[in-house]
């Protein structure tokens, strides 16, 4: 037979990986969510239980950890930016407990650096919130994983990534304007400015 063209290798290499995918499930359905956006974490943990994980939640570095520790699972879907600290650390912690598993970092952030960094620590694949169980899901079974140098498909503009960070401090601030105009050193009124208006682009 003549050998493979480079073509044909490509699209051998990537069915090789996607049965790899495929025998992992087969073989092990664990899946671990770290995410401290308690509704988020919720409907995401219904969504892959319906296409068939079994599901462990998480919702701070700490207790991502302990479960890596204790049991690691197959497959994990963790937010880079937690409460208590980095979702990298959790990333990092289950490759090195178990080589075979499959990470995916969400980040609201649209920091590609820290993306890099995600895959370089282990993560199979990283994705900008807002995503959905179906985009998860595919990421997770998917073939090939980002390279290191690979930019997201959609990264947010830098209006949205401050307008997200501003958002987040908020929601950890219980909604109180004075306490995140604190913590994020800016004028009370030029926050309140900010969250009247809508989601830049």
């Amino acid at each position: 037979m003549p050998p493979f063209g480079k073509d044909e290798a490509v699209e051998s290499a990537k069915e090789t990986e996607a049965t790899e995918a495929a025998l992992l499930f087969e073989r092990d359905k664990t899946l671990l969510i770290v995410d401290d956006d308690k509704p988020f974490l919720n409907r995401l943990a219904k969504a892959m239980t319906a296409r068939g994980f079994v599901v462990t939640c998480a919702d701070t570095v700490a207790e991502g950890m302990t479960a890596v520790q204790s049991t690691p699972p197959a497959f994990a879907i963790i937010d880079m930016r937690l409460t208590d600290g980095n979702g990298l650390d959790v990333i990092s912690e289950l490759k090195a407990r178990r080589p075979d598993a499959r990470g995916i970092i969400l980040t609201g952030y649209g920091n590609i650096s820290s993306a890099v960094l995600a895959v370089k620590l282990g993560a199979f694949d990283y994705l900008a919130k807002p995503t959905d169980g179906d985009e998860i899901f595919a990421a997770l079974m998917k073939s090939t994983s980002n390279s290191a140098g690979e930019a997201p498909a959609n990264p947010m503009s830098a209006e949205r990534v401050r307008w997200e960070h501003i958002q987040r401090i908020f929601e950890l601030c219980e909604r109180n304007v004075s306490e995140t105009a604190r913590r994020l050193n800016m004028h009370r009124r030029t926050l309140q400015r900010i969250l009247a208006k809508r989601a830049p682009k």
